[in-house]
């Protein structure tokens, strides 16, 4: 039986199903929990449940769909380009792992912002919280976005039921599991996510090999014959787009800035029992990391083998193949599993979103850790209550107008869009790890605004401007190079400054 017998109804009961599974979840971890254990679960996450969790998380949607479609998208020959961003990530968790992660236990922080703040004062210290939160804002809102559009098709078009509608129930169903628990929730939810995600994308990978009659051992031959075989290139020098060295180098910035400054990811890993548990936590996460990026793009060229086996057109967008093949060409057990792993990779991401930014709110903004009015605990778990709500409706918004703005491949518009959200965090992290010289904290904002805006243009103009040059991906780094020297322009060498990051 095809999954093109699914109908809709089986679709809302598999999402039901899955949402009552995720509750009872929340339900059981979330007892007797208080403010504390939303933020970082007073330190009593186990290292390895944080790993796997946080595998769904950094995939998400984008990869879950994005990828298998991209695969085949540019040309065959490029298919496999992608993992030397991903080859690249291994030296961003190691600069993570040995460098920011000891800071921040040794900081004792609760948002890693606070570095910011001890080092140069409240400006950076809000300015970077508020660029990690429309960093955040932006990159899960095109995860979410994906997924909400897959579903949003499958199952809400047969009933009519409009867009924004599906958009608020599944905001609404993200609220319901965290809004309790945070964190200690969010360590066993998304492990359990992770899981169904992967098995979605093994149980694919063996369908599709049945359906072509390749066994294991004929796999690799079979895809460098349909020209899925060509990883590193290096014949172009950097004016190619897709040039090792720039595409590794970009992958270890991405993963520095999203990951190691972004307060979604490292408030899970500062929920660990210590550093070495974390340390730990983020050596079996980027092994894995790697070992799935590969299992997603080798199901991206499966794909695009089985849409040419069966001499069909490609889709319109390459975002819907992985949708188009599991829903209506592709055995039932997978349109299933393909549905299970959709709402996964979107609530893995989706629900560290919400818990990170309302902790960047209370502690950043309202300075629960400072302020007396926020010690009677009733009072906090109202105001951080009040906070969460008030940030899923505002996701929810976010995600409507990406409806609006929507074009080419989401994959590509994250990370266009991290490049210039994360470049100014880049910049004044490395301002203050890398130098002593104390910053004329109120100008911080306007270099921070500053420097995206040029990064914008010189993105734009680079080919006129660098004779056929494109920065692509590496535009984060002339960002965070940007926000560098507009941060030196406003210091000074006062040698009586220490640094936190020395």
């Amino acid at each position: 039986m095809h999954a093109s017998g699914i109908t809709p109804l089986i679709i809302l009961s598999i999402v039901a199903g899955y949402f009552l599974l995720l509750i009872f979840t929340a339900w059981i971890t979330s007892r007797n929990s208080n403010t504390d254990d939303f933020f970082i679960n007073r330190h009593k996450s186990q290292w390895w449940l944080v790993a796997i969790g946080m595998i769904g998380s950094s995939l998400s949607g984008v990869t879950f769909i994005s990828i298998p479609g991209v695969v085949g998208a540019g040309g065959h020959n490029q298919a496999f380009s992608y993992l030397q961003v991903v080859l690249g990530y291994l030296l961003g968790y190691m600069t993570i792992s040995l460098v920011l992660m000891p800071l921040y236990y040794r900081l004792n922080l609760i948002s890693i912002y606070g570095y910011l703040g001890k080092r140069f004062g409240i400006v950076s210290y809000q300015t970077g919280s508020g660029f990690f939160m429309l960093s955040r804002l932006i990159g899960s809102a095109f995860r979410m976005f994906l997924a909400v559009m897959v579903l949003h098709n499958l199952l809400c078009v047969p009933y009519g039921i409009p867009f924004f509608i599906t958009v608020i129930v599944a905001i609404a169903l993200i609220w319901v599991y965290t809004f309790r628990g945070g964190i200690r929730t969010i360590v066993y939810t998304d492990t359990l996510q992770t899981v169904c995600m992967f098995a979605a994308v093994i149980l694919t990978i063996i369908a599709i090999l049945h359906a072509l009659d390749i066994s294991a051992t004929q796999w690799p031959q079979a895809m460098r014959d349909a020209g899925f075989s060509k990883v590193f290139f290096f014949e172009k020098g950097w004016s190619d787009p897709n040039n090792f060295f720039k595409q590794f180098l970009s992958g270890a910035l991405i993963t520095i800035v999203m990951t190691g400054l972004d307060q979604d990811m490292m408030q899970k890993n500062l929920s660990c029992k210590n550093i070495g548990e974390a340390q730990k936590n983020m050596m079996l996460f980027s092994i894995i990391l790697v070992i799935a990026n590969l299992m997603v793009l080798c199901l991206g060229a499966l794909l695009w083998m089985y849409l040419h086996h069966l001499n069909l057109p490609a889709p319109g967008q390459a975002d819907q193949l992985f949708p188009l093949l599991a829903m209506q060409h592709l055995p039932f057990y997978i349109g299933i599993a393909f549905i299970i792993g959709l709402v996964a990779s979107a609530y893995n991401s989706a629900d560290g979103t919400l818990t990170a930014l309302t902790t960047a709110v209370c502690v950043d903004f309202l300075g629960f850790e400072k302020k007396e009015i926020y010690q009677d605990e009733k009072y906090k778990t109202k105001i951080r209550s009040r906070i969460h709500i008030l940030i899923a409706v505002i996701f929810a918004i976010v995600i409507l107008l990406f409806q609006l703005i929507n074009k080419g491949s989401v994959i590509n518009e994250l990370f266009r869009a991290a490049g210039f959200t994360y470049g100014p965090l880049l910049g004044l992290f490395a301002f203050g790890m890398l130098t002593k010289r104390k910053i004329i904290d109120k100008y911080a904002l306007a270099v921070c605004i500053a420097a995206p805006i040029l990064s914008y243009f010189l993105n734009a103009y680079s080919e006129e401007l660098f004779g056929g040059f494109t920065f692509g991906f590496l535009i984060l780094a002339v960002n965070g190079l940007i926000t560098f020297l507009g941060l030196w322009m406003i210091s000074s060498s006062d040698k009586s400054v220490t640094s936190a990051g020395a």
